[in-house]
C-alpha cells in the first residue's frame, strides 16, 4: 500500500504542475487508466476497481550515465541479433521523447547510426491517430530503415503511432528496443520487439 500511496502522491503533484493524463502516464510508466484510478483515489471518491497494471521505476538506471550506457549496449546486442536474423541493416535510431531519447542517443553512437527524435503529443483522447511528430533538429527518417527506442511499452499505442508515421514517410521500421515491455508483445505492427524485461501476466 505504501507504494500505491507514493504513486498517488506523485500523480497528484504532476497534475498540479499542469501535466495531462498521458504525460503523467509516461512519467510514471503506467497506463492512462491507472493514472485516472490514482487521481480518483486521491480525491477519496468512490473508486472503481484498480486496473491491471505494473508501475516501472527505472530511476536507478536513469540517474547514472554509466549504467544507462551499459543498458544501451545490451539493447544494441539484442537489436543486432534481430538484424542478423532478418538480414537487414539500419540507417537511423529513433528515440521516443522524453525517456527514450537518452537510450537512443547511446545506441546510435554505439551502432554508428544517425539519430532521430519523435515527440509524442499529449492529448487526452485515445481516438486521435498519429499523435506525434519527428523533430526537424535531428536526422530525417524519410526512406530510411529505423530502430525505434523507448523506455517502456505499456499498451503499445505510442509505438504503433511511431511505426505508422515511419511507414507513411516511406521509412521502414525494422526493430523496437525497450527496457521493459508490459504488453508482452513479440511484435508490434509486425516489427520485432527487443526488451530487456518482458512482463507477462498470468491470471
Amino acid at each position: 500500500m505504501k507504494n500505491i500511496d507514493k504513486l498517488i502522491q506523485k500523480a497528484v503533484e504532476l497534475q498540479a504542475n499542469g501535466l495531462v493524463t498521458r504525460q503523467i502516464a509516461d512519467e510514471l510508466n503506467v497506463s492512462r487508466d491507472t493514472v485516472t484510478w490514482l487521481l480518483t483515489r486521491s480525491k477519496k471518491e468512490e473508486v472503481p476497481p484498480a486496473p491491471k497494471d505494473i508501475s516501472v521505476n527505472w530511476s536507478s538506471i536513469g540517474k547514472s550515465a554509466f549504467r544507462l550506457r551499459h543498458i544501451g549496449i545490451a539493447l544494441c546486442d539484442m537489436v543486432l541479433d534481430t538484424m542478423a536474423e532478418t538480414a537487414t541493416e539500419a540507417d537511423v535510431v529513433v528515440g521516443i521523447g522524453l525517456s527514450g531519447v537518452p537510450l537512443a542517443s547511446l545506441m546510435a553512437d554505439e551502432l554508428e547510426l544517425e539519430l532521430s527524435v519523435y515527440h509524442a503529443y499529449n492529448e487526452q483522447s485515445d481516438q486521435a491517430q498519429n499523435r506525434g511528430a519527428f523533430s526537424r533538429n535531428f536526422s530525417s527518417i524519410n526512406g530510411k530503415k529505423c530502430i525505434i527506442v523507448d523506455d517502456v511499452i505499456t499498451t503499445g499505442s505510442t509505438m504503433n503511432d511511431v511505426i505508422n508515421h515511419l511507414r507513411s514517410a516511406g521509412a521502414k521500421p525494422i526493430a523496437v528496443a525497450v527496457l521493459v515491455d508490459k504488453s508482452g508483445s513479440e511484435l508490434i505492427s509486425e516489427v520485432p520487439v527487443n526488451s530487456l524485461v518482458r512482463i507477462v501476466r498470468v491470471d
